[in-house]
């Protein structure tokens, strides 16, 4: 009974290779699909490879919903553009800059606005005299709006990174933002602001504006004064 259920040694050889092949084939399988991530993935090995496989981008976005309306009071006397070239490099203690380490080589475009803001103006802040040819206004000093950053003229010229800078990227749900060079990009942005005059402008465009308005309606004498 022994001799009979014994099979015979190439039968024995057949089954072991059979029941191989679909690990190794799994395997395979796998290991592709691990060069394909890295290849095509964060890591862009080989960025013009994506293309083959078709990619396509949709968007999915629902529609813009209204939170809140404000009034403006302000009138807006002078704006500016200005560029900066923000140079940001992060190091780490002990590693070379090929194992850990940024840098990135950014190009920030944005617009300042200058604004007079008339939403305090009482009956104190005007003063006409009795026939009605002069007027004195009293306004508050022009103010710096937020920078407002351009995204179609803003980008980034280089970015270098470290070997684990990458890999942290490649698990990461948020790889290589933007965010730091942007908020520097913004900061340098409105300190040239400060530095240009923009606000002596806005005075005097505004002053210029309220001096024309107020001579259409008959007053031959107007001044502004900025307090």
């Amino acid at each position: 009974m022994q001799r009979s259920a014994e099979l015979p040694e190439e039968a024995r050889k057949s089954g072991k290779s059979g029941s191989r092949r679909p690990v190794w084939f799994a395997a395979g399988l796998l290991a592709l699909a691990a060069l394909l991530v890295v290849v095509t993935g964060p890591l862009g090995l080989l960025p013009g490879l994506g293309g083959l496989f078709g990619e396509k981008t949709r968007d999915r976005t629902g529609p813009a919903v209204l939170q809140a309306v404000q009034d403006m009071s302000r009138y807006e006397g002078a704006a500016g553009n200005y560029q900066v070239v923000v140079d940001l490099e992060k190091d780490a203690r002990l590693l070379p800059d090929a194992v850990r380490g940024t840098r990135t080589l950014y190009v920030g475009a944005g617009t300042v606005s200058a604004y007079v803001d008339l939403g305090g103006l009482d009956e104190r802040s005007v003063t006409v005299s009795e026939d009605r040819t002069r007027a004195e206004l009293r306004l508050p000093h022009a103010a710096l709006g937020d920078p407002a950053i351009d995204p179609d003229r803003s980008y980034a010229v280089s970015k270098e990174r470290g070997l684990l800078d990458r890999l942290g990227d490649f698990f990461s749900a948020n790889p290589s933002g933007e965010q730091a060079v942007q908020k520097l990009a913004v900061q340098h942005i409105a300190e040239a602001a400060r530095d240009s005059g923009l606000t002596q402008r806005a005075e005097k465009n505004t002053a210029a504006m309220l001096e024309g308005l107020l001579r259409s309606l008959g007053f031959s004498q107007v001044s502004v004064v900025y307090a």
